[in-house]
């Protein structure tokens, strides 16, 4: 194990803030461009579902193609790939010739990229770090995750009211050269492959191996399953925190960016909490009460009269810092139960699954608010993400996947 760990993650942390925070950046001046250009729900909902459809599509193919190449080289050359689109999305703004058809292509692009970058990084965290620090590895990521998606849209509205869409997409391209540019002082070392792959690599074998990994564990299919039934029933709901607030709470714009905020400082709680401490307890019992909270915090949320606001700024924290210490826990587990060799294979085939419920939230929210009603839907998704907890309690393989760990 490689005994300058600290150093290499200091460095690589220092890099890849400054490409999550760019890409908030990016993400939400794009959608502030196309607000003003389109005003249509419609046409955002369209712009996210191209940048984030062909990650589902790719996902499988992506992860064999990730363990078979140098992941560092993997993770540089998509980040630049990334920033690459945004420079075309920018020379566009600037010569004026920018259209939303464009800017479908280009994010449906640079979810390609994104495609191979999440999952290399995240398969190359068990090379570099020992088995007991991925938990606490895991919490400061999504900690430094969290506070790029809190400033990134305050920075992002900032440079809108100022500049061309051209110069805030130079903001993405210079924070990918930061974040490759950083990756060159690391060394990531190779997987080592079996002489018979080496000399005969054929894409649908090894994506094959890649569901085996999965499916030979049958407390990892238990712990994606729940993992992703979580998701279908937290995604649309999540998409309706601004109709909450505006629409059950009569809130204002202010307000309805306060609870945007007040989720983003829960996440940013959760992710310190696990980075700040030793696990000594089993981390999927906790992943499974993590949805348990999550799901009270959506139950009173829709249960709260229309004039207690502050209770729901509290719950929203609640479910801010649930949601952190579950995909902390989940990331972590997965890192230290899956060999090496098939990481890349299993984090990209569980994120082309997990982002189908973020597609369903999509094109089922106009349906949820106008026939089920939003505070509804908060009560109902909160029942459902309480029970699924409840009920993964009484996995014992999934449970046994979190003993290893204290």
């Amino acid at each position: 194990m490689n005994t300058n760990w600290k150093k290499d993650f200091s460095i690589i942390w220092t890099g890849q803030f400054f490409s999550y925070l760019s890409s908030s950046v990016v993400g939400f001046a794009t959608i502030l461009w196309i607000s003003f250009e389109t005003r249509s729900a419609e046409v955002l909902a369209f712009s996210a579902i191209a940048s984030m459809l062909p990650q589902a599509l790719i996902g499988p193919f992506t992860g064999v193609l990730i363990d078979r190449w140098d992941r560092k080289k993997v993770m540089i050359f998509s980040d630049l790939f990334i920033a690459l689109c945004s420079l075309v999305i920018g020379i566009m703004a600037f010569t004026g010739t920018i259209t939303v058809g464009s800017i479908y292509v280009l994010l449906a692009l640079r979810s390609v990229g994104s495609a191979f970058h999440g999952p290399s990084m995240q398969a190359s965290v068990p090379l570099l770090a020992p088995e007991s620090e991925l938990v606490r590895i895991s919490g400061i990521n999504q900690m430094i995750l969290s506070v790029s998606t809190i400033a990134g849209p305050a920075l992002g509205a900032l440079l809108m009211t100022s500049l061309n869409l051209g110069y805030v997409m130079l903001v993405d391209v210079a924070g990918a050269l930061i974040a490759s540019s950083s990756l060159l002082f690391v060394n990531i070392p190779r997987v080592t492959r079996s002489a018979a792959s080496i000399a005969n690599p054929h894409e649908f074998r090894e994506m094959k191996e890649g569901f085996q990994a999965i499916s030979g564990n049958r407390g990892l299919i238990w712990l994606f399953t729940f993992s992703i039934l979580v998701l279908l029933f937290l995604m649309p709901v999540s998409v309706l925190f601004p109709l909450m607030t505006l629409e059950y709470f009569m809130g204002t714009a202010y307000q309805m960016s306060l609870i945007e905020v007040i989720w983003g400082v829960g996440m940013v709680a959760g992710g310190a909490v696990m980075g700040s401490i030793k696990l000594k307890t089993n981390g999927v019992i906790l992943i499974n009460i993590s949805y348990i909270l999550l799901g009270l915090s959506f139950l009173f949320s829709g249960l709260v009269p229309p004039d207690g606001f502050v209770y729901f700024v509290l719950f929203t924290v609640v479910g801010g810092i649930s949601g952190a210490i579950y995909h902390s826990l989940f990331t972590a587990t997965v890192q230290r139960v899956v060999i090496p060799e098939a990481m890349g294979r299993v984090f990209s085939l569980y994120g082309s699954l997990a982002i189908l419920p973020s597609l369903i939230g999509l094109t089922a929210t106009g349906f949820i608010a106008d026939n089920i009603g939003v505070a509804p839907a908060f009560v109902y998704s909160g029942i459902i993400l309480v029970i699924l907890g409840i009920v993964a309690m009484f996995v014992p393989s999934m449970l046994s996947l979190g003993k290893a760990q204290h």
